[in-house]
């Protein structure tokens, strides 16, 4: 089969959604599928261009049987909502080109990655001059979010932003996207049911469920962890819609306990988180910049307790991809989320499987954490629950399998 994957993010990223579209194009190629990837320089999370790309010219990668289009775009030093919004625009114009140079090559299955919507409608022209089958594949419900967090205001913006988004939903031929809760919310949209797809990230099942211990002893040596100390671990990027400062203001709290809050990652926002540290003088406050992906297992393996945090509001339009990690190596999380969102109801329908605090709520993250220390060390109900539901070759094969 010929497969597009349309995106911003991409290999070799490590975190959020580039990690899953690597992965996933990486997958359909060695299956021996012919793949092309239309995508940006890597970039995130430090919002900076990696080494060896450039941001302003365009590239070509070839992988065996798979095909990667680097095009060019902007990446503010300062991310805002206009700068965002130019940022996303300016992959979106660079890129149709190339995309359009696909006619000749007739793929079977173009699958355009949200965010952003922005890179919907050169796919949906490229999917009628060609014949082929579109699929929108959303990891965020990017216009809920920035209205959730408050990103913009709720005037015409908003009004022409949701009329942009409930067009593009419906044009596509399939709509995937990543949780129970997401379909429920593009079914609401205007998307017919028989359109609609679950197509869940994963976790590489194995690789987490097999940590050597010595290794854990030896980053937490590493990483001038006392021997005597937890560590509650945050790992992934430090954005607006996770709400971090809450974890400042547990930390501070808990100051007095042999607890180690370990902050790994880059974004955004962690400039903001340090500095806040930094001025309450806390000493139980660690920041490591992002790990390899090579160290993830060991790294998740290390925490007595995982923090899971997002804002009120937006736990249906985005869903963390580190859960599905955190889950396979058995780890005991903190996940801050109303009842009836769907990690409230995954919290509820197993029991165990993750202590569910209410979001933006410093005395709640406190006792939630309190709660996880006292767990057992290893969460086999978690552990159950990733081989069962987030196998990566389970998910890959049924997906593939359904356009087969």
């Amino acid at each position: 089969m010929k497969m597009l994957i349309y995106g911003i993010n991409f290999s070799p990223e490590l975190t959020g959604i580039g990690k899953y579209t690597g992965e996933m194009a990486y997958w359909f190629a060695d299956q021996g599928h012919d793949v092309r990837v239309i995508t940006a320089p890597p970039y995130y999370p430090e919002w900076q261009v990696h080494k060896g790309y450039r941001a302003n010219w365009f590239s070509t990668e070839q992988h065996d049987n798979l095909r990667v289009y680097r095009c060019p775009l902007y990446v503010p030093a300062k991310v805002s909502t206009l700068k965002r919004l130019l940022h996303l625009a300016s992959f979106s114009f660079s890129s149709f080109f190339p995309l359009l140079s696909q006619i000749s090559w007739k793929p079977d299955l173009v699958i355009c990655i949200a965010p952003s919507l922005f890179c919907a409608p050169g796919t949906l022209l490229l999917s009628k001059l060609t014949g082929c089958t579109s699929v929108l594949h959303i990891q965020d419900f990017e216009v809920d979010a920035m209205l959730g967090l408050g990103m913009t205001n709720t005037g015409m913006f908003a009004r022409l932003a949701s009329a942009f988004e409930r067009w593009c939903l419906r044009s596509f031929q399939y709509v995937s996207t990543i949780s129970h809760s997401m379909l429920t919310r593009a079914g609401t949209k205007g998307v017919k049911p028989e359109s609609l797809l679950l197509f869940p990230n994963w976790s590489e099942v194995e690789r987490f469920t097999s940590v050597d211990p010595a290794a854990v002893q030896e980053l937490s040596r590493k990483f001038d962890i006392p021997p005597d100390h937890k560590v509650v671990l945050y790992s992934g990027n430090i954005g607006e819609k996770q709400g971090l400062e809450i974890v400042i203001n547990a930390a501070k709290e808990l100051v007095d306990q042999k607890i180690l809050f370990l902050i790994v990652g880059n974004g955004a926002g962690k400039e903001k988180l340090e500095t806040l540290a930094a001025e309450q003088q806390l000493t139980n406050v660690s920041f490591l910049p992002l790990q390899p992906y090579e160290l993830l297992p060991t790294l998740l393996k290390l925490a007595d307790c995982h923090l899971v945090v997002q804002k009120r509001g937006v736990a249906d339009a985005v869903l963390p991809s580190k859960l599905t990690n955190i889950l396979a190596v058995g780890g005991n999380a903190v996940i801050t989320a109303e009842p009836e969102t769907e990690l409230g109801q995954l919290c509820l329908s197993y029991p165990g499987i993750g202590v569910c605090v209410e979001p933006e709520q410093t005395d709640a993250l406190v006792a939630g954490i309190k709660k996880a220390m006292r767990l057992p060390a290893e969460n086999e109900t978690a552990k159950e629950y990733a081989s069962e539901n987030l196998a990566k070759e389970n998910i890959l094969q049924n997906f593939i399998k359904y356009f087969r």
